[in-house]
């Protein structure tokens, strides 16, 4: 992978796609430098995904869609029938889910863009029928993406303050980062923030640091910063006492994926802050597109969580650093934890707010067989 250093974009973009041609926003640099990578093929767009110069479910499986596209884009020949194309397109995405198991956003766009590939196959001629129809769908996905994001900061906007019975400002947390860095555009955490200060109703977000990769001090204050929304940062062990103090009227976090009962990973210490606000009488919400929901499960018991290398606690920097804990000291170093459905009081998508209507759990599978109805008007 080449790089090219640029200046800070105006739109804060992490993916640049034209005709062919992606770079990634090297998010490992982020606040020192702001450097752009060139993905040239999926290969790319893997060791991209898994050494997380880009990182957020709907953006890995953008990246992953995009790195693929760019591949096929400029192959000089392929000499092989439409089904041989489509087999090749499955197996460059097969290839590409393995990079980061727990986000379902990845593996549902693999799946989606299989079943296309498949399906042109059948009538095609040619296997260049196949490939552009890959390339097109997943410029699709990089465009809805944005839409989505913006829906998802409209209705999480909008709930937030119809819960705000004084309608003073409401202040923030939230963990992570869940904005234009982990997404195609906007964000989905983060965009319902930028919505509340874009309707003048944020008093101020408050950031954790997100250890140990620093997603939150690195890259969410970088964005709010960006723009000029009020913030503050906080230690991941200050948020209980920030809640006490009575400074916090809403947690708002993303996911990586939402099981049928509405169970939710997502970045590690997502959990915690459930409980603490739980404890504190807060009301902690999940903001996710559709496509991180995976209803084929039943619960979160059934999600895979990955293990990250033991370096990012041992140096500093996520791991780039020097060492800064004791050789010989073992490592548990999860990636995500699962909050489950009985302490979030809210899930934010791009076509509503699903809640738990009294119940332990969600009705998510009823949620979107209503939407599905809906839009078949």
């Amino acid at each position: 992978m080449g790089t090219d250093g640029v200046e800070q974009d105006k739109l804060l973009r992490s993916i640049r796609y034209k005709d062919g041609s992606l770079q990634l926003l090297d998010q490992r640099k982020l606040p020192l430098e702001t450097t752009y990578v060139d993905i040239r093929d999926s290969k790319d767009g893997w060791a991209a995904i898994s050494e997380m110069v880009v990182r957020g479910a709907p953006a890995i499986a953008i990246t992953a869609s995009l790195s693929l596209a760019v591949e096929i884009s400029n192959l000089r020949t392929f000499n092989g029938t439409p089904s041989d194309a489509a087999l090749f397109i499955s197996n460059k995405l097969d290839y590409l889910v393995s990079s980061r198991p727990t986000a379902v956003n990845l593996s549902d766009a693999a799946t989606k863009l299989k079943e296309l590939v498949q399906k042109v196959a059948a009538n095609a001629s040619e296997a260049q029928a196949v490939f552009q129809a890959c390339i097109e769908a997943a410029e699709i996905m990089l465009e809805d993406d944005v839409a989505s994001n913006k829906a998802i900061g409209h209705f999480g906007a909008r709930f937030l303050q119809k819960q705000q019975t004084d309608r003073r400002k409401i202040s923030v947390l939230t963990h992570c980062n869940t904005g234009s860095l982990a997404t195609a555009g906007y964000g989905t955490a983060l965009g319902v923030i930028r919505s509340l200060h874009e309707t003048g109703v944020l008093e101020r977000a408050y950031c954790t640091e997100t250890r140990p990769f620093n997603q939150g001090s690195r890259l969410t204050a970088f964005e709010l910063v960006h723009d000029n929304i009020p913030a503050t940062l906080i230690a991941d062990s200050a948020a209980a006492a920030l809640m006490k103090a009575g400074r916090v009227d809403a947690v708002i976090v993303g996911a990586d994926r939402v099981a049928a009962n509405g169970d939710t990973a997502n970045k590690i210490g997502t959990y915690s802050l459930a409980l603490s606000a739980l404890h504190h009488g807060i009301p902690f919400y999940v903001a996710a597109p559709l496509t991180s929901i995976d209803s084929s499960i039943s619960s979160g018991e059934e999600i895979v969580i990955e293990e990250r290398s033991a370096k990012e606690l041992l140096r500093t920097h996520g791991g780039m650093g020097e060492q800064v804990a004791a050789s010989g000291i073992s490592v548990w170093n999860p990636a995500f934890d699962v909050t489950p459905a009985t302490v979030i009081s809210a899930i934010v998508t791009e076509k509503g707010v699903i809640t738990r209507e009294g119940t332990d759990s969600f009705d998510i599978r009823g949620f979107i067989e209503k939407v599905a109805a809906s839009s078949s008007y």
